[in-house]
């Protein structure tokens, strides 16, 4: 079922979300119906706090470009992207290890905005799955770039917090516009 995306403005998206403690028949279908609306919305990936529940879960699927990282190892073990697309993962652990990189991104809940944001090139992480199994990788490009951001969203952060002041200045009226749609 695709859901509702809720906008720049609304409070969920500012929230520290809670860890989830128990996954359920309800949770998996959130996590299903998070992935066929971030399909349908032709995003890479999805917070819970954007269709307006305030968990830590997410959803990833950068599979559609291969070319997007230059390494991906599972469990210390070299491995192909598509092994572990599309990503569904709860209560996210995040090391970063490589310098920042600055790139553009843009969010389903920031309608038409994008912005260049430096973050850390490469990661570790450690993402519990929804079998219980803890998905250890690491890697970089727009997978390490799209666990940032919906980690981010899953702590109250928006992409639009971490760009230059000059940015922030350029952007205030534009969001101040997409806050008053909400």
């Amino acid at each position: 079922m695709i859901l509702e995306i809720v906008q720049y403005g609304h409070p969920v998206l500012r929230e520290r979300c809670k860890p989830v403690e128990t996954v359920d028949d309800d949770l998996r279908k959130l996590a299903a119906d998070m992935l066929e609306t971030m399909y349908d919305a032709n995003g890479v990936g999805l917070a819970a706090p954007q269709i307006g529940v305030a968990l830590r879960l997410a959803v990833i699927d950068v599979a559609h470009d291969p070319e997007c990282i230059t390494f991906l190892k599972v469990g210390g073990e070299d491995a192909p992207l598509d092994s572990i697309m599309p990503l569904i993962f709860i209560n996210p652990e995040l090391e970063f290890t490589g310098p920042k990189e600055k790139d553009t991104e843009g969010c389903l809940s920031i309608r038409d905005v994008r912005a260049d944001v430096s973050r850390p090139g490469s990661l570790k992480a450690k993402l519990p799955q929804l079998d219980g199994t803890v998905l250890e990788i690491e890697t970089d490009g727009l997978l390490a770039r799209a666990l940032q951001h919906e980690t981010d969203h899953l702590n109250g952060i928006l992409f639009i917090d971490r760009v230059a002041p000059a940015t922030k200045i350029s952007l205030r009226r534009k969001l101040k516009r997409l806050a008053a749609d909400e």
